[in-house]
């Protein structure tokens, strides 16, 4: 499990084609610093699996099924990501809870720039509309942030210097992709009431 507070801001340094895969090679010196083979890294808020390690860089392998679902297929050698270590067990969970399980892509719509912080407007896929609400979480490349306006194909982020200064949301322009994962509590609970709606009235006694 991750909490979406980004450690450090990364950058891909290889990436190979293995036919319905990719192969990335990334440096991140704070996130591999006690690191081994096996260990789980979100990289733009994917939960990925460490292959190999060395001088501060990791490789990791990412199939079909995620490359679809998220934007790392657009990601090339020289790219920034933001890099985080899953929470460790009695850690503070500074942002919500995050899976690194991405739910879909939204692309950066327009920056409305102020003097101390950013309005972030995202396009919002169909399928996701009904997770988003005001003033609830929600994560974008890995960030977990609050959400400021909830339309029906967007929402809107603010952003402060720090996370502006220390993530690609500071630096993805319009047009750009992004992942999204939504508040999995919001899923669970859309389960259960279904259940429960479709749940046979008992007989009358």
């Amino acid at each position: 499990m991750f909490t979406g507070i980004v450690e450090e801001l990364g950058e891909v340094t290889a990436v190979e084609k293995l036919g319905d895969a990719s192969r990335f090679r990334l440096r991140g010196p704070v996130v591999t610093e006690g690191a081994k083979h096996g260990d789980s890294i979100a990289v733009n808020g994917v939960c990925l699996t460490v292959v190999d390690l060395g001088d501060g860089e990791f490789t990791a392998d990412v199939m079909a099924e995620t490359l679809n679902r998220s934007s790392l297929g657009a990601l090339e050698t020289g790219s920034r990501v933001n890099l985080e270590r899953p929470m460790a067990v009695g850690g503070r969970l500074g942002g919500h809870i995050v899976q690194g399980h991405v739910d879909g892509t939204g692309r950066i719509v327009e920056r409305e720039i102020s003097e101390n912080w950013e309005i972030v407007k995202i396009s919002l896929p169909a399928d996701l509309t009904r997770y988003v609400v005001e003033k609830g979480s929600i994560t974008v490349d890995g960030v977990s942030l609050t959400v400021v306006d909830a339309g029906p194909d967007y929402f809107t982020i603010s952003l402060i210097p720090t996370t502006l200064a220390l993530t690609t949301l500071g630096i993805k322009q319009p047009g750009d992709p992004v992942n999204l994962e939504v508040d999995v509590i919001a899923k669970y609970v859309e389960r259960l009431l279904g259940n429960t709606a479709q749940e046979p009235e008992e007989p009358a006694k």
